[in-house]
């Protein structure tokens, strides 16, 4: 019992030493480097990958096959397709993606939709494009 004290304690010590915190609304995108998409990596570890995406038209469709996903939109609104599945998103809702399952965003904000995305486990570009 005392070890397993001691194992929680270390990763509750670990955890608040390596944590970081985030502020998505300071973070914007690189005008120069924005076309339709642009990611920039927030965090990562063996665990998971985080990013915030802007999407000023469409990601098409796609999936991934070892890794799901979570993603909250903190700005903008936009049409998604899950699997056969098609329904609008906006400010405030969180999807949950599962691996290998077919999805697509088509934005109909005026401005760019704004996510977190957060990858399960560490992405290692994991991403298979759909012809559709």
């Amino acid at each position: 019992m005392q070890r397993f004290i001691l194992i929680i304690f270390y990763v509750l010590f670990a955890a608040a030493v390596h944590g970081q915190k985030i502020m998505p609304d300071s973070l914007n995108p690189n005008p120069a480097k924005f076309e339709n998409i642009q990611i920039q990596k927030i965090a990562e570890d063996s665990f998971q990958s985080s990013f915030i995406i802007w999407v000023k038209e469409a990601v098409k469709p796609h999936y991934h096959a070892h890794h799901s996903e979570y993603i909250h939109v903190l700005k903008g609104c936009a049409m998604m397709s899950l699997g056969d599945t098609l329904f609008s998103i906006k400010q405030g809702d969180v999807v949950f993606i599962p691996q290998g399952t077919i999805h697509a965003v088509h934005s109909i904000s005026d401005g760019p939709l704004k996510v977190i995305s957060i990858q399960t486990p560490f992405f290692d570009g994991d991403r298979i494009w759909i012809d559709k």
